[in-house]
């Protein structure tokens, strides 16, 4: 069974937890709302590439645009799709492998956002691959939302809530070895996975056609406080939201973040 497989079956079985994992992990999916709409626009057309079960498709579809939801996972098209219907919203679901999109148009979609494949995508190749499939569909002058998972997300989970794990025989020596030696990993983790260096991001996009717009840490400096803001009544923790944007950006605090985010326009020529 290749990587791929291995990913999409993981996804097909575990799809109710990923639906639920932007609840259990509000900070990112609410950080990462504020950027997003800050380019869409209702009646845009976008195309939610890995998009799970539909947690961003389905804020956009409220907010207007036109949604295509592209995933890997048959389970997760269906469970959107569901979703959608539920909601009274239109969304158009397909199959697909990130790497190979031919069933979409050239310069179809006014917004891609490619939140998930590349924390699975483990050869280099792949991952330029893919960036190249989402330019041939965005139009000139379109954004990319594509969002990494830090190699310093183990430790972090660590610390959070495994905090013995330092002194068992058995723990996951990566998780340490990468943050010592500050280097990505690229392995089996969750699933199939590969975690990058914040340092790494932009210069990997610099051989596209691509400004650069913003590289933000989804979590800006709240993962290792995530329980406790999660906690607070509504109005403290939409306080913290709004700080914790201001600050996302800051290169010297990208490593308190476990998710990034990086937006970049496909440039006109």
């Amino acid at each position: 069974m290749d990587s791929i497989e291995l990913v999409r079956n993981r996804y097909d079985e575990m799809v109710r937890n990923e639906w639920e994992r932007l609840v259990r992990h509000k900070i990112e999916f609410e950080i990462n709302k504020r950027f997003i709409d800050r380019y869409i626009r209702a009646g845009d057309s976008v195309l939610d590439l890995g998009g799970g079960p539909g947690r961003y498709a389905l804020h956009l579809a409220k907010r207007g645009c036109a949604l295509t939801l592209a995933d890997l996972s048959p389970n997760n098209v269906s469970f959107a799709q569901e979703k959608a219907k539920e909601c009274g919203l239109r969304l158009t679901g397909i199959c697909l492998d990130a790497r190979d999109l031919k069933p979409l148009s050239d310069q179809s979609f006014d917004h891609v956002l490619l939140m998930g494949p590349l924390y699975h995508l483990k050869s280099e190749n792949d991952r330029a691959r893919t960036v190249e499939e989402c330019l041939r569909v965005l139009k000139p002058g379109g954004t990319l939302y594509a969002a990494f998972i830090s190699s310093y997300a183990g430790l972090l989970w660590t610390l959070k809530h495994d905090q013995p794990a330092i002194v068992r025989p058995d723990r996951s020596d990566w998780v340490f070895e990468v943050f010592l030696d500050d280097t990505d990993f690229s392995g089996t983790a969750f699933s199939e996975n590969y975690f990058v260096r914040h340092d790494d991001i932009l210069p990997f996009f610099s051989q596209f056609p691509l400004t650069a717009l913003h590289l933000i840490g989804s979590e800006s400096i709240f993962s290792p406080y995530e329980q406790g803001l999660l906690a607070q009544p509504p109005e403290v923790f939409d306080a913290w939201i709004d700080f914790g944007v201001r600050v996302c950006e800051r290169e010297d605090l990208l490593s308190f973040a476990e998710h990034y985010l990086y937006i970049g326009r496909r440039n006109k020529n």
